[in-house]
C-alpha cells in the first residue's frame, strides 16, 4: 500500500518539483495539501491529483488530524518550519522538512527530541546528494581515489532584481543567499568531505548586503576548515550570475562538477582521469523516495534532523548568530 503523503505549501518549489516528483514514486503519493487560501489548496489539489478524497486545507490540525495519513513534506517558509514540523509529529506524522530545516537551534532540537519521542521520521529535504553525478563523485571521494582530501570549493549564484523574495527580509525568513542555496552548499562540503575530515572547526564568513540594504546576507563568503586541516571556500549570492560549481581537490587527484547544482540533476563533472559518466535523474524524486524507503524500513532518511540541525549551527555562525 502506498505512503500518504500531504504537502505543507503551495509555493514554487512545492508546485514545481516535489508534487511533480511524488507523481514519480512507487510507493508514495501526494494524498492532501494545505494552504493559507483554501481556493489555492484546492487547485493544487486538482493539478497534481491529490488521492484523498477531501485533499484541500487551510488548517493545520485539521489536516494532521486525518488518520490515513502518513507523512507530511514541509514546504513553508523557513520561520514556519519549526511550528508545522512540531505540529506534525506531535500528531504521529513523519515529517520531510524542506531546508534549512529550522531557524533557531532550541527549536531544532526540540523538533529533533519531539520526532525521537513519538517515534516518526524526521528527514531533510537536500535534494543535491541525490544527484546522480554528485553520487558517483561521491563514491569515488569515499573510496579513496582522490587520496587524502585537501580543499573543495563551491560556489551557487543568481542575480534577484529586486528584494521581493520573502527570504530577504525578517517576517518569515531569517537568511537570503545562504537559506536559498548556501546551505545546499554547506550540506555537499560535510557529505563529501565530513567522512573523512570530521567536523567542521573553523568558520570564517565575510557578508554583505549593501545593494538592496536589507537585514539578510546578499552574498555570503564562507572559509572553514574541518578536524583533519583540511579547508573549504563557499559563495552564496543573489547579487550576480555565475557558474555553479562544486570543486574538490585531494593528495591523488580532483572531482569539479560543472552546472550541476539545481533542481534538474544535470550538468558535467570532470576528474583529472576525464569526463564522469552519469545519467541524469530527478532529484527531488531521490529525496522522495529516500524519506518513503525510511519509513517503511523505520531507518533515518539519509539527512536526519541531527544533520539538518548541524547545518543551521553553521548558517547561525556564518552571520554571527549565537548557536
Amino acid at each position: 500500500m502506498s505512503l500518504k503523503l500531504a504537502i505543507v505549501s503551495t509555493g514554487r518549489i512545492a508546485d514545481g518539483q516535489l508534487a511533480p516528483a511524488l507523481k514519480h514514486q512507487e510507493d508514495a503519493v501526494l494524498w492532501s495539501v494545505l494552504s493559507r487560501n483554501r481556493q489555492r489548496a484546492t487547485e493544487f489539489a486538482k493539478r497534481h491529483g491529490a488521492r484523498s478524497p477531501n485533499p484541500a486545507y487551510d488548517d493545520l490540525d485539521a489536516l494532521l488530524a486525518d488518520p490515513k495519513l502518513d507523512g507530511v513534506i514541509i514546504a513553508s517558509p523557513d520561520r514556519l518550519h519549526a511550528e508545522h514540523a512540531l505540529a506534525a509529529v506531535r500528531a504521529g506524522k513523519h515529517v520531510l522538512c524542506e531546508k534549512p530545516m529550522v531557524t533557531e537551534m532550541d527549536e531544532g532540537r526540540e523538533l529533533v527530541d519531539a520526532a525521537r519521542a513519538a517515534g516518526v521520521r524526521l528527514g531533510v529535504a537536500y535534494h543535491m546528494r541525490h544527484h546522480a553525478g554528485h553520487r558517483r563523485l561521491h563514491g569515488l571521494v569515499q573510496a579513496g581515489k582522490l587520496g587524502t582530501l585537501r580543499h573543495a570549493r563551491v560556489q551557487w549564484t543568481w542575480q534577484a532584481p529586486d528584494d521581493g523574495n520573502w527570504r530577504a527580509h525578517s517576517d518569515v525568513g531569517r537568511w537570503w543567499a545562504l537559506a536559498g542555496v548556501g546551505t545546499h552548499l554547506l550540506d555537499q562540503l560535510r557529505w563529501i568531505m565530513g567522512p573523512t575530515c570530521g567536523e567542521v572547526v573553523r568558520l570564517e564568513s565575510v557578508i554583505a548586503h549593501s545593494v538592496f540594504n536589507g537585514p539578510h546576507d546578499e552574498t555570503a563568503v564562507l572559509a572553514l576548515q574541518f578536524e583533519t586541516g583540511a579547508t573549504a571556500e563557499l559563495c552564496a549570492s543573489v547579487l550576480f550570475d555565475a557558474p555553479k560549481r562544486l570543486e574538490v581537490y585531494g593528495s591523488r587527484g580532483y572531482g569539479i562538477c560543472e552546472d550541476t547544482f539545481g533542481p534538474h540533476g544535470e550538468g558535467d563533472i570532470w576528474t583529472d582521469r576525464g569526463k564522469l559518466p552519469f545519467t541524469p535523474t530527478n532529484p527531488f524524486a531521490g529525496e522522495i523516495a529516500d524519506f518513503a524507503a525510511a519509513i517503511r524500513e523505520e531507518r533515518d532518511p539519509e539527512v536526519n534532523g541531527e544533520e539538518g540541525l548541524r547545518n543551521v549551527e553553521l548558517l547561525l555562525r556564518a552571520v554571527g548568530a549565537a548557536a
